[in-house]
């Protein structure tokens, strides 16, 4: 097995194919669906450039459309989560309702055979599993259908039981593929992450490739605020346990050498006496995160400088990396 090909790391063209032929494929989730719980909720996110919002309808029902104003295509919604009754484009103020349809499109004129009503919002598709919120564009499958032995994987945690408490957005200047490359491996924890690697019994440590996702097993030493399991699922979200909860993450491309993860971080236990707990569990999951960025901006560098020739994954570690791969190359047909 080796590495993939570190051009497509690294060439600018290979983004807006991965946008069309991965992120505009697939389920994307976008953190607790508890963000939309009532009317007039919703949350705004970037999918590798492209913009859309879901949002819950005074009738209850939950809708999901490209972030894109009908007129000329500005931005309708920041990013980020809010509450709107009607939904106002801040450009030249066309104002469109929470199923999409155009209300008013003030100052236009008189304009023989403009009719609203042919100027909706573009709906994309959205759907709740668990808890979680997703979105698609053009799916190639259902929701169930792309989470595939995840499903049988999570049967008896009660994931959808967690609170949402806290969200973080992080940011590194290396291609999203070169952070899922390092996620879904444990080969660089000795290495990268000392007082992660103290607490687990490494030796023991276990990477399996499966439908849809990706696990990886240790078994934890005293200290460890994990409990063990880290999975990756397909094609950019994670979701690790600990003591009393979870976090879930999605690993967004925002440039060819620029991703954002949106970490959300759950609880089962909300009792104001625990805040402290819970704060430090999130700042001590934050900075293992944190700890991988350096060794992925400066491999980022190796990739753009043409110093790297693909070299060979190890069989007992790298499983997920050579999954991840191939389905990338699956995609691009590459």
């Amino acid at each position: 097995m080796l590495n993939l090909d570190p051009r497509l790391y690294v060439d600018p063209a290979v983004l807006p194919r991965e946008r069309n032929e991965i992120f505009a494929k697939t389920w994307q989730m976008l953190g607790p669906v508890s963000q939309v719980a009532e009317r007039g909720q919703y949350v705004a996110a970037d999918i590798a450039g492209i913009k859309v919002f879901a949002i819950r309808g005074r009738d209850g029902e939950l809708r999901a459309f490209r972030n894109v104003c009908r007129h000329r295509g500005a931005q309708l919604l920041e990013e980020g989560t809010g509450r709107c009754a009607t939904i106002r484009c801040p450009y030249h103020q066309w104002v469109f309702a929470d199923d999409g349809h155009l209300i008013n499109a003030p100052w236009f004129g008189e304009e023989p055979g403009f009719n609203p009503a042919d100027w909706p919002l573009e709906p994309i598709h959205v759907a709740t599993w668990r808890g979680l919120l997703f979105v698609a564009i053009d799916p190639q499958e259902g929701l169930v259908a792309q989470l595939g032995d995840l499903v049988a994987e999570l049967a008896d945690e009660p994931i959808e039981t967690y609170q949402p408490v806290r969200s973080e957005t992080v940011n590194f200047d290396a291609n999203w593929k070169i952070y899922t490359d390092n996620f879904v491996e444990g080969y660089h924890i000795p290495g990268i992450h000392p007082k992660f690697f103290a607490a687990i019994d490494f030796e023991q440590f276990k990477t399996t490739a499966h439908k849809g996702f990706i696990r990886m097993t240790a078994p934890p030493r005293e200290g460890l605020f994990y409990r063990g399991k880290w999975l990756w699922m397909w094609p950019n979200w994670t979701l690790s346990l600990f003591e009393g909860g979870m976090n879930t993450s999605r690993i967004n491309p925002i440039g060819t050498k620029r991703t954002e993860q949106l970490y959300h971080f759950y609880f089962a236990d909300l009792d104001p006496a625990l805040d402290e707990k819970r704060s430090d569990t999130i700042a001590r999951n934050l900075a293992v995160v944190r700890e991988d960025y350096e060794i992925c901006v400066r491999t980022h560098h190796n990739y753009e400088a043409g110093n790297y020739s693909a070299g060979p994954l190890s069989p007992r570690h790298e499983q997920g990396v050579h999954y991840f791969q191939e389905r990338v190359k699956e995609s691009l047909g590459a």
